[in-house]
């Protein structure tokens, strides 16, 4: 930045492009790198392993997650604070408080960079070094996929028993219900035969009253017959 008015080196550093931003995002390295690479600083990158110089975090030595070029922070394995509703998140840390005390070396736009000026034994070195970050890598990720995979057997396997108890519970329920629905016919064939039943009841002792009724005056006739 040529100007020396504070208002314009604010308003450059927060609107300048990401290819400066990148640059911006450079940690120094650690006495034993500095004297390997005859470098003083580089851009960090995810898979570095750094350690924090300053701060409540200070000593802290792991992995990088994430970096940030937008907003300009970092984000390292172990550090996070907590929210107002408690929820833990990654706390941004900022590469002016670091130092690199290992490179990830898998990028071999990086190791070209890293290798220019170098004598070839240190370059050889950087090969090798390179090939067991790469290997170590490929593990990392087979041991992924293997926990992804018995992850989602295990949701499968849940699903399945989630399903079957459904359908045990639907079979369940239609049992019931027939067993309602046949139990409700026997009440109902059982209230049918009882009204049969008192309806033939009725029309007998309806039967037996008109006979009686019709006896009655024939016997009333007879003796007035007699009487005279």
């Amino acid at each position: 930045m040529r100007t020396t008015k504070p208002g314009k080196q604010r308003k450059m550093f927060f609107n300048a492009p990401l290819h400066k931003k990148r640059k911006w995002m450079a940690a120094h390295l650690e006495e034993n790198l500095l004297l390997k690479y005859d470098r003083r600083s580089l851009p960090v990158v995810k898979g570095d392993t750094l350690r924090v110089m300053r701060g409540s975090f200070r000593g802290h030595e792991d992995k990088v997650v994430r970096v940030n070029v937008k907003k300009g922070y970092l984000e390292i394995e172990g550090i996070t604070m907590s929210k107002a509703d408690g929820n833990k998140i990654a706390k941004p840390i900022h590469p002016s408080n670091v130092m690199i005390t290992k490179l990830n070396l898998t990028d071999r736009w990086r190791r070209a960079k890293l290798e220019k000026g170098l004598s070839e034994e240190a370059k050889k070195e950087i090969e090798k070094e390179a090939e067991e970050q790469i290997k170590e890598a490929e593990l990392e990720a087979e041991e992924l996929k293997k926990k992804q995979e018995e992850l989602e057997k295990q949701k499968e396997e849940k699903e399945e028993t989630k399903t079957e108890e459904s359908t045990e519970k639907k079979t369940e329920k239609k049992e019931t219900s027939e067993e309602k629905v046949e139990s409700e016919k026997k009440e109902m064939k059982k209230i049918s035969q009882k009204k049969k039943t008192t309806s033939k009841k009725t029309t007998k002792t309806n039967s037996k009253s008109k006979k009686t009724k019709k006896e009655t005056p024939s016997k009333k006739q007879n003796k007035g017959g007699k009487n005279r």
